[in-house]
């Protein structure tokens, strides 16, 4: 087992965060907060950051400018994020949740808006495991570590499939990461299992609305809960600078086939008897 709890649920407030101390591993910390009428006065210090409006009217204030941040809701449209490099102060005003992380970095980038026509959209997987992956701050956007993803996983649908790792094990670079849960309706639910066959380390994690659950190691695949459309904000950041955040990870061996085969060799039903008329 870990030594480090992996599952963070969210204060009264909505808030939740971690600190690379906190998470016990090296690179990235990451927090989420909702603000009603008010403001949040920050600075990245010697990290790359990254802000994520997830719903309200919100806005950052920054080197004398103030951009827009609102956005009506994770499962309404994508968002404007905003880059800020190390030594950066910023202010976030306004009514609304918004999400933030950061990773060290030597400042080679200057803050910049990226609006949602500049956000790759992608649909991976098929069949059951089929999703849809935005690229915020994917490896083709100017970054030193981070990498930014926003993830909606439909209802009864799989994804993290096949299940992969990037945690310096098997070939991978090490790289990590964080799930920062949204579900519709808020009452719904996910499993977030990880897991590593080498050392035993397995848990297998119900992840509310609002759930910070963290990836230390091995593959982490998620299922969403029949009548639960899911949404994750995943923050990584690891070893892999510049375009070596491009780097695939290591699928587990036992699924790997499934890339050819989405339908996973489902059976065909009914097996044997009558079916039941409705």
């Amino acid at each position: 087992m870990t030594p480090f709890s992996t599952h963070r649920k969210p204060g009264q407030d909505g808030s939740v965060k971690i600190t690379p101390a906190s998470a016990g591993w090296t690179y990235l910390w990451f927090g989420a907060m909702t603000l009603n009428d008010a403001s949040y006065a920050g600075d990245s210090g010697e990290n790359e950051l990254a802000l994520v409006p997830q719903q309200g009217r919100l806005s950052v204030h920054l080197n004398g400018e103030t951009h827009d941040l609102s956005r009506r809701g994770v499962f309404e449209e994508l968002p404007t994020v905003m880059y800020l490099p190390p030594h950066t102060s910023y202010t976030v005003s306004g009514s609304g949740t918004f999400a933030q992380g950061g990773a060290p970095a030597s400042g080679k980038y200057p803050a910049r808006i990226i609006r949602p026509g500049a956000i790759r959209v992608e649909l991976r997987g098929g069949a059951n495991a089929s999703r849809q992956v935005s690229h915020l701050l994917g490896p083709d956007q100017l970054a030193e570590r981070l990498l930014v993803y926003e993830v909606y996983t439909p209802s009864g649908h799989w994804s993290g499939w096949p299940p992969h790792r990037h945690d310096g094990q098997l070939g991978s670079l090490y790289i990590e990461e964080t799930y920062h849960y949204r579900i519709q309706p808020p009452s719904g639910w996910a499993i977030h299992r990880n897991y590593s066959p080498e050392d035993g380390y397995d848990e297998a994690l119900i992840a509310r609305d609002g759930d910070l659950i963290l990836s230390p190691r091995g593959y982490h695949p998620v299922a969403a809960a029949p009548g639960s459309n899911v949404y994750y904000l995943n923050f990584m950041a690891g070893e892999a600078v510049a375009q070596a955040r491009s780097t695939p990870p290591t699928d587990e061996p036992e699924w790997a086939w499934m890339r050819q085969d989405w339908g996973g060799r489902a059976l065909a039903l009914p097996i044997g008897g009558t079916t039941a008329e409705d």
